[in-house]
């Protein structure tokens, strides 16, 4: 029976023809998986992945006052934007705890910002809460479908399905596609680490495309891809996933986002708690573990040094590419170095782990 609480986005009939197992994200219901979570991250590290992520956050920011507004919401400079440009951000509460993290493009007469599907409706009140000056605010979240090709074969798909030339778009730029005659946006963007593309459309055209993409992909080994596998595959890159890695709790410095955050600009709400941490330097860490026996440590376990507890876990896989056991967890900032020798509680069994530097997984085809 459907779950009335949860959405669908405009390819759910999709996924269920295709065999997909469901289960509610972010307030919809979403493909899990299709043939096994290992099997997908392994394409998409290989050749390619298709994934639904029409569940993210889209937000059109215009009038005179925008970028005044959005330097204010924002950590990263968004001034330092060029048209086509996208930028990775967060916005912060002004305890300097995260409100979420986010993609930032500069379009021809507006902004548009992408959101994590489970704090569209948070963020949206939060940013209205903010507004000073001449600002609209438009929340097109429901007008839009989002797939990403992710992989080494991503480009070649893309400009196959689409008709388009992209070898000289740079990697977080964007530019305009045609498609049956509806636009859509092109972004050299993505959460697995590897070469890949975001489209950006209505719903109606994002079926067709999804539908062309599948057809197209399939000479060139290109699979649809779960969230099992966005989830394994963003954790080999060490990216952050709002509500584990990072929340209203932490602070960018800690979570290691300080290269976002631009606290030479003008103040932004944050601002000032932001710059304390970072001159007294964080008291935690979220650090890269790697487990040296079989073993997987999970989000919650508690992370031990000599037997003393000094953070957690908060996000922990098997790696399909490593096949050893991987995870980020907060640890005290003096046992955060790389090489530092750590232990993982596991079901009350301590377990090795060593400090690793990020990604996990290093040499994908990203900057191909």
């Amino acid at each position: 029976m459907e779950n009335k609480l949860t959405k669908q986005t405009p390819l759910y009939h999709q996924h269920l023809a295709l065999g997909a197992r469901i289960a509610p994200f972010g307030g919809y219901e979403m493909p899990v998986q299709y043939t096994g979570i290992n099997a997908e991250h392994l394409a998409v590290r290989s050749t390619g992945g298709l994934f639904d992520v029409s569940h993210m956050g889209e937000f059109r920011i215009s009038g005179p006052d925008a970028l005044t507004f959005l330097q204010d919401v924002t950590v990263n400079d968004a001034a330092a934007l060029e048209e086509g440009q996208a930028q990775y951000s967060a916005m912060c509460y002004s305890d300097g705890g995260i409100v979420d993290d986010l993609l930032l493009y500069r379009r021809t007469d507006h902004y548009f910002m992408v959101v994590n599907a489970a704090n569209i409706d948070k963020d949206f009140e939060w940013l209205q809460s903010n507004i000073k000056g001449n600002v609209s605010l438009e929340n097109e979240s429901d007008q839009i479908g989002l797939i990403a090709v992710q992989g080494p074969v991503s480009r070649e798909l893309v400009e196959q399905t689409l008709g388009v030339n992209l070898s000289n778009l740079p990697y977080y730029h964007s530019m305009e596609g045609k498609v049956y005659d509806r636009q859509v946006l092109i972004s050299r963007t993505g959460y697995t680490g590897e070469l890949g593309f975001e489209l950006y459309t209505d719903p109606d055209t994002t079926r067709r495309l999804w539908e062309d993409c599948l057809v197209a992909g399939k000479p060139l080994e290109v699979v649809p891809a779960g969230l099992g596998a966005r989830d394994t595959l963003r954790l080999e890159m060490k990216y952050c996933l709002y509500g584990n890695d990072i929340s209203a709790d932490t602070n960018p410095i800690e979570a290691g986002l300080g290269w976002i955050t631009k606290l030479e600009k003008k103040s932004f709400i944050g601002s000032k708690a932001i710059a304390q941490v970072k001159e007294a330097k964080p008291v935690r860490r979220l650090v890269a573990i790697q487990m040296e026996e079989r073993a997987i440590p999970r989000a919650g376990y508690t992370i031990l040094h000599d037997d003393r507890e000094i953070g957690r876990v908060t996000s922990g896989t098997q790696s399909p590419t490593l096949k050893r056991g991987i995870g980020l967890g907060y640890a005290a900032r003096e046992h955060t170095k790389f090489g530092t020798t750590l232990q993982v509680d596991i079901r009350g069994g301590t377990v090795g782990a060593t400090v690793v530097k990020p990604p996990f997984v290093k040499n994908t085809s990203l900057m191909a």
